[in-house]
């Protein structure tokens, strides 16, 4: 089986292809030559993804999955959630991301937090969602050198280690990606 992975994230299209059974090909955006950015103009999480999914499948006529991740801290009102990405702005900086909500955060007792991960499968005419969710808390300073985003400032709940401290098969495990992950490969080897 062959699918599409609508992402250029090289971190995200490792993490995936390390969870993948070996008889389903991936291939990124990148490899299918789309190199432009994919709008992600939805206010939901999962919206997003679903238009990444379709956009692939319509233009490219290729069956896709899609996925979109937001960040959302409860005393934020859920923020930076559906803009995780784009925080601090339009350039994506991770960095940059993780001052600005560990600014917001530091007055706030609350640092509870939670990671959400929607898939979007566009299999033949079929769509299809899945959803991760990982609860965890805010740390106050930046720990490891793992992973991407927020990875360094997020610990798992009943964790010692941010994910950033994780090898890749724990946070795999355990982490957002991985379960919404799971139910994709469970979806696909009916």
């Amino acid at each position: 089986m062959r699918l599409v992975f609508a992402t250029h994230n090289k971190n995200k299209l490792k993490e995936v292809k390390a969870l993948l059974p070996s008889y389903i090909e991936v291939l990124s955006l990148t490899d299918i030559g789309c190199n432009e950015d994919i709008p992600e103009t939805a206010d939901t999480i999962e919206g997003n993804a679903m238009l990444k999914a379709n956009y692939v499948r319509d233009t490219y006529k290729l069956n896709c999955f899609a996925d979109d991740t937001g960040l959302e801290v409860r005393s934020l009102n859920g923020e930076p959630g559906v803009y995780s990405a784009r925080y601090a702005g339009e350039d994506k900086d991770s960095e940059a991301n993780m001052q600005k909500l560990l600014q917001n955060l530091e007055n706030k007792e609350d640092r509870s937090a939670r990671f959400k991960t929607a898939i979007a499968l566009t299999l033949n005419n079929s769509e299809i969602l899945f959803l991760g969710i990982c609860e965890g808390q805010i740390t106050t300073e930046k720990k490891g050198t793992g992973g991407f985003g927020y990875d360094p400032i997020f610990k798992p709940d009943g964790c010692e280690e941010t994910f950033a401290e994780m090898k890749l098969t724990q946070k795999s495990e355990i982490g957002h990606r991985g379960k919404a992950m799971r139910q994709l490969i469970e979806y696909l080897s009916e």
